[in-house]
């Protein structure tokens, strides 16, 4: 598309042409809408402005090495924002509907697709909202699910980089047993004042332990957590981290190349063992942690900054290769739109 600087653009909204919609009222669900205004009419007693009754993915689509369009692992995310939608009581969608809502919204915003060779991509934002007016806290009858896209760019523009992360002990991100296994915004609130902190002092990102003993590594802000030793791919589990779609195509990948693959408690004391350490997640796929920075005790765990482990390069182009089509997609993980 003309007047685009592809090779300049940020992680940020972008308007484009098309947007879609699904309403929820009287018990069922209605008809796909097809829209290009931007806002949404609400009520201000809307339950979702209240009582963070709110919900969103995130996925993206590839112009490929062959021209064709992929939309990766679309079905994972359909089924995570269902299990979103269960947690908070909101009316599920059905697999279909948010299936066909993000290839509607591909093809109709077509020509916001970035060419190959840039980078960029376009990103699906699936978001819902509970829709229902008034004062008592309890489940929303009605809903409102929209998929819009904006063209993005690539996270690292001068190539992929190790970052700087801090280790935050004195705020948590998530409960226990509470929702931090499924991508509500009132996780990403709970973040935000820590990662002013960690971004005032430096850092990219914000590591964060377990809630329950603060002993154990959870995930970074908006990110899963992975450690690489003695060829191991080593992810922490635990109830209240979100199981990410990219962590789950790495530890495939990871597996595929022989690795051996430990979703398992990762002990603190445990991050002076790895060779690499990364974050994982749909805006960066991979981004590689070169240095550890303990906020509270100033202690540092050293991987390199000087450049990417050998290991999570691998994994980070194997994974891009199978987006862009430069690579089998054996696995059956992309969906291709146009």
């Amino acid at each position: 598309m003309e007047n685009i600087d592809w090779g300049s653009l940020g992680f940020d909204y972008l308007k484009t042409d098309w947007n879609v919609r699904y309403e929820f009222k009287n018990g069922q669900w209605g008809e796909m809408q097809v829209t290009d205004d931007e806002y949404i009419k609400m009520h201000m007693s809307a339950s979702c402005l209240h009582y963070g009754l709110e919900l969103f993915e995130g996925l993206k689509a590839f112009r490929g090495a062959d021209g064709k369009v992929r939309l990766f692992r679309v079905k994972d995310n359909a089924a995570r924002l269902r299990s979103s939608a269960e947690r908070l009581c909101l009316p599920m969608p059905t697999e279909e509907m948010i299936v066909n809502a993000c290839i509607e919204v591909v093809k109709r915003n077509e020509r916001f697709i970035p060419p190959y060779g840039t980078g960029a991509s376009l990103y699906l934002r699936p978001v819902m909202f509970g829709t229902t007016a008034g004062l008592g806290v309890k489940p929303s009858k009605d809903a409102l699910l929209i998929v819009y896209a904006s063209p993005v760019g690539a996270y690292f523009k001068s190539g992929i980089k190790p970052i700087v992360v801090a280790l935050d002990r004195e705020q948590d991100r998530a409960a226990p047993r509470g929702t931090g296994d499924v991508k509500v915004g009132g996780n990403y609130a709970a973040s935000i004042l820590s990662g002013e902190h960690a971004h005032e002092r430096g850092f990219s990102n914000v590591l964060y332990l377990d809630a329950k003993e603060h002993k154990y590594i959870e995930e970074c802000g908006a990110a899963n957590f992975f450690g690489i030793k003695n060829n191991t791919y080593v992810t922490p589990k635990s109830p209240s981290i979100l199981p990410s779609i990219t962590n789950k195509s790495l530890r495939q990948i990871a597996a595929d190349m022989g690795l051996t693959v430990e979703e398992r408690q990762i002990p603190l004391e445990e991050l002076e063992s790895f060779e690499e350490c990364g974050a994982c997640g749909t805006a960066a796929v991979i981004s590689p942690i070169g240095k550890i920075v303990d906020m509270q005790t100033d202690k540092i765990y050293e991987y390199g900054m000087d450049k990417v482990g050998k290991t999570s390069m691998e994994l980070y182009t194997r994974l891009q290769d199978i987006q862009y089509g430069r690579a089998e997609d054996k696995h059956n993980w992309c969906t291709i739109v146009l």
